[in-house]
């Protein structure tokens, strides 16, 4: 039976998994930076069997493993590559060996488990009808986002598939789990940088100034209101400032302040009209207190929907192969993820590889310093990707 193939396939391959995640784990690359990483993927692949490869987006990669019938139907697999600007503070043997970049938010373990399920799916590629297309890409942390760039350089195309699978790490969820949702999952995400400047001064003259930190202070309260009384309560929204640079002193105002922030929602219309709210509102309040604004809104991904029929097939998939028992419901996510570029131009399913174990202290959250996994879960991270593949080609 197939799916008892792979599982042993997976259980044989687990060691092999973990090495090549500690191997990447160790040597991270910033996003659009991965060429090292792209060059070990390429090796992988080559090892396997795997020849039909093709470079994309400059440090990523398609790749085809072909059963019978090749031209039955085509579904894709994907994960990313790149790591993040944080220095790591776990004491382990695969530790960031690159000062200041880190694995931390488990995209080592998406390419370890995307390379394990293709050696999978290779040994059993008499076994099925179709293809499955790779796609290993670049830059999934930084905007405009990897998939975006695949996407333009042909990775959906020339074979096209008829849909694509993604599998992320959750830190929240036990290792042995996997949580799938249907519809709407994931927020979109905008960056916000606003420059509100006056006229800075000595901080005992107010008079003779036009403050640009109490106009920033009403400021940040304000936007608020875009989110508590413009928007629907039905519609998920988010409005954070994470950054305010008033380069003054005790005694001395600055002549500008510089604001960080994201907007978040779960929906694209109202997501163009609270742009307009937010440049209007804040435009208008820092004339009246007499200031100047300058206020950049940089779109970032849209918001991600899973294919609810896909989505379906795969959650059954997923609890034939682990017991409905290890299967949960996932809840609306305000976190973004540029997988939502590939579930915009065909159906797509995004799902979560739980990787929690409490009793090795591994209950980090992504992108922060101490994150890690549960590696036990790449055993079902390479064996169910490969497993989700051959049963939605059964679908056909």
């Amino acid at each position: 039976m197939l799916k008892e193939k792979i599982k042993s396939l997976a259980q044989e391959l687990k060691e092999e998994v973990i090495s090549n995640r500690r191997h990447l784990h160790a040597n991270p690359e910033l996003s659009y930076q991965e060429f090292e990483t792209a060059n070990f993927v390429k090796q992988k692949l080559e090892e396997i069997g795997i020849h039909k490869i093709e470079s994309k987006a400059t440090t990523g990669w398609t790749a085809l493993i072909e059963g019978k019938n090749p031209t039955k139907k085509v579904i894709a697999l994907r994960a990313d590559m790149d790591a993040l600007p944080i220095v790591e503070a776990n004491e382990v043997s695969y530790k960031s060996q690159k000062e200041g970049v880190m694995h931390a938010c488990g995209h080592d373990a998406h390419t370890a488990s995307l390379l394990g399920a293709a050696k999978i799916l290779h040994q059993v590629r008499d076994q099925f009808e179709g293809t499955i297309k790779l796609l290993f890409q670049p830059g999934e942390e930084v905007a405009p986002g990897g998939a975006s760039f695949m996407i333009k350089d042909g990775a959906l195309e020339n074979p096209k598939p008829a849909g694509i699978i993604g599998q992320h790490v959750m830190p929240f969820i036990p290792a042995g789990k996997v949580g799938f949702r249907q519809g709407i999952y994931m927020a979109s995400a905008d960056e916000l940088y606003l420059t509100v400047k006056g006229k800075g001064g000595h901080g005992a003259m107010p008079e003779t100034l036009i403050d640009p930190v109490l106009i920033a202070s009403h400021l940040i309260v304000a936007m608020q209101q875009v989110i508590s009384r413009a928007s629907s309560p039905k519609v998920p929204s988010v409005l954070s400032f994470g950054r305010v640079e008033a380069l003054g002193a005790t005694n001395v105002i600055p002549n500008e302040v510089k604001i960080q922030g994201t907007f978040r929602t779960l929906n694209e219309e109202w997501r163009a009209a609270a742009h307009k709210k937010m440049l209007q509102l804040a435009h208008g309040l820092v004339e009246s207190m007499g200031g100047e604004l300058d206020f950049e809104i940089r779109k970032g991904y849209p918001f991600l929907q899973n294919d609810p029929e896909l989505t379906a097939r795969a959650t059954d998939a997923a609890k034939e192969y682990l017991g409905e028992e290890n299967v949960v419901d996932l809840d609306i996510w305000m976190a973004a993820e540029d997988f939502a570029y590939y579930s915009q131009e065909i159906d797509g399913c995004f799902y979560r590889l739980g990787t929690r174990n409490e009793a090795k202290g591994i209950v980090s959250g992504v992108h922060t310093p101490t994150f890690d996994i549960e590696e036990d879960a790449l055993e079902i991270g390479a064996g169910l990707m490969a497993w989700l593949a051959v049963s939605e080609l059964e679908k056909a």
